[in-house]
């Protein structure tokens, strides 16, 4: 039976599992002036709001945010550190700098630079020349330092991001969605707690030129404390960003506003919206058995199933709407199972709409039934197929 298939008759089995919640009022409806719009809480994974989460559109200067990972994690490996420089070449001068009339750092032509100022310029000023003075002290080109890029992406689970060059600028290869930006400042953040703390630095100076964040909700003291802006002419502006309020977390993109203010107030608004009209919510207790899962061929028929962890979500404060829970696992669960062993994925959904992935586990070991439990779970199977 094909993969896809067995998939579908398990998640049959195991769907409406839990029923927890129901609506009894109209729902809020709240609608995003952006055109693509992903947003997230931190420490549950709940998506709050999506909106074209997965529509590809030109990611302007938010590249930079590929391009930063890609140097923490070149400094995290220890290939590089703070101190190494690398020198300015004619071609980051002219194409990213003061002569490029795009957000620059204005780097000296032929002048070394260290990696820790490079970051500076890129985060702080979105600096265009820093970019390209990383990706060709990194990999020779900037050509050569996109395809790095791409390639971490999809190490990251950045299924459909391309880039196809350091800093954003106009390039029809470059796309990515809202969704795999937030990702990636998820990763970004909680992989690399220090240089985090570079997006929230208010200003920076280089070559005798001082230049305010370029991200202008940092200085507004509303929690948001990174990431970047960017524009396209073709797809209009964009942001991903981040804000942490009473030990709550949010995460942002945001994409095709029409104007910069609209993507200012749109932005402060959708993370207000979020950071007010929802509350935490435990929909199984660490240790809950959530279902049970049938064995084949086993000394058990069936193997009950839990959650690692609390498993928790962020509902609405004045309509929760029905909380469901539905199990995918490849169908037949063949014998033996170790204890702990990871043997699906359970999504949960408010309404119609999915809001968060757990992976489920084995609660104890199942092992080999006799030749006799073998024939008849094999007949089970056969009929199973059948039906």
């Amino acid at each position: 039976m094909p993969s896809i298939l067995k998939k579908f008759l398990a998640a049959g089995i195991l769907a409406g599992l839990c029923c927890i919640s129901q609506a009894m009022a109209e729902p809020t409806i709240f609608e995003s002036k952006a055109k693509e719009a992903y947003l997230i809480e931190e420490s549950t994974g709940t998506v709050l709001y999506s909106k074209n989460a997965d529509v590809l559109f030109p990611p302007a200067s938010l590249v930079k945010l590929a391009t930063a990972e890609y140097v923490f994690n070149e400094l995290k490996q220890g290939r590089i550190t703070e101190e190494t420089q690398y020198k300015v070449s004619e071609y980051a001068w002219r194409t990213g700098g003061a002569l490029s009339r795009t957000s620059a750092m204005f780097a000296a032509l032929n002048s070394n630079i260290r990696v820790i100022d490079l970051l500076r310029g890129v985060i702080i000023q979105l600096a265009n020349d820093g970019c390209i003075i990383l990706a060709e002290g990194l990999a020779g080109s900037e050509s050569a330092f996109a395809d790095l890029l791409t390639k971490r992406a999809r190490q990251l689970g950045l299924a459909k991001s391309v880039f196809a060059n350091s800093n954003g600028l106009p390039d029809p290869k470059n796309k990515t969605t809202v969704r795999e930006l937030v990702t990636l400042a998820r990763l970004i953040r909680s992989n690399y707690p220090d240089y985090f703390r570079l997006y929230s630095e208010k200003q920076f100076e280089w070559n005798k030129i001082n230049q305010r964040n370029r991200n202008p909700l940092i200085a507004q003291n509303i929690g948001v404390d990174g990431f970047a802006t960017g524009f396209a002419e073709e797809s209009g502006y964009a942001i991903v960003t981040t804000v942490e309020r009473n030990g709550t977390r949010l995460f942002l993109a945001l994409g095709g506003l029409k104007t910069d203010k609209e993507r200012m107030e749109e932005t402060k608004r959708v993370l207000e919206w979020g950071l007010t009209n929802f509350v935490k919510r435990t929909v199984f207790k660490k240790g809950d058995v959530i279902a049970e899962a049938p064995v084949f061929g086993g000394d058990k028929s069936h193997v009950p199933l839990r959650a690692r962890d609390n498993v928790d979500i962020f509902v609405p404060v004045d309509n929760p709407d029905r909380i469901r829970a539905r199990i995918v696992y490849t169908w037949p669960l063949k014998a033996p199972v170790t204890g702990d062993q990871k043997i699906g994925t359970m999504t949960i959904t408010l309404g119609d709409r999915p809001v968060r992935d757990v992976d489920v586990y084995s609660t104890a070991a199942v092992g080999t039934g006799t030749l006799t439990s073998k024939a008849f779970d094999g007949l089970k199977e056969l009929l199973f197929f059948w039906l």
